[in-house]
This record gives C-alpha cells, structure tokens and sequence, in this order.
C-alpha cells in the first residue's frame, strides 16, 4: 500500500529547519518480511521537485528498520513509501524531520495515521 507525507514546508528564520529525514518501520508480522520503497522528493525553491532518494529494502519479520535521509538545503520534500509481502503488509510507519544536532523538528512529525493514501508511488523526476 503507497502512502505519502504530502508536500512538507522545511523552512525557518534561517536556512531549513530540518536536515535529514528520518523513516521508521516497524514490521509487525512474525513471519513474513516487509519490502519498503522509499522516494523523497525535494526541491531548493519549492517549485521544481526533483528525485532525491529511490531505495528499496526489506525489513525481516517481527523486527524494526530506522533510516536517515540528508535533505539539507531543500525548501520541501515529500516522502512516499510503499509497503509489499506475500501476504498484505503490516507494518507501522512513521517519518520525521530533524536538525542537524538530531534534535526532531516537531511540525514535521508524521505518524502512520497522518499518511495519505496513495494509488501508486509517483513517477521519478
């Protein structure tokens, strides 16, 4: 199931407020692995987007999977994911921004209940 963050705003007073991404998984099944692709898009003046990261991964069964994403100096992003198994999918996802001393950016905290259903992942820019 494709799920977006929607188009995120990572500006402050000075420079972005958030300087890397941070995506968690949480597979809840004990049996099957979990493949997640990931896509971020970003851009430096929030009219152009470009593909900043395409992954894909797997994610063992009953297990977590925490991963960062560099995304300083991007004006907006947006994070899509796509969750696959032999059976449907249960896993927990969540997505946050954080500064550049690891400090979360707390209006850029996106929990599994705040994701966008999507009907497919975007195409790559």
């Amino acid at each position: 199931m494709p799920f977006s963050t929607g188009v995120i705003t990572n500006t402050r007073d000075f420079g972005t407020a958030s300087s890397n991404i941070v995506m968690n998984v949480r597979n809840l099944d004990t049996t099957n692995p979990v493949t997640v692709t990931v896509q971020i898009f970003a851009s430096v003046n929030s009219t152009t987007f470009y593909t900043a990261y395409l992954i894909s991964y797997v994610v063992p069964a009953n297990s977590y999977n925490v991963r960062e994403f560099f995304i300083a100096g991007n004006t907006s992003y947006e994070v899509q994911i796509n969750t696959t198994s032999v059976v449907t999918p249960n896993a927990l996802l969540s997505v946050f921004g954080i500064d550049g001393f690891g400090n979360l950016v707390t209006d850029q905290r996106i929990l599994q209940s705040e994701l966008s259903f999507i009907p497919s992942l975007s195409p790559v820019m």
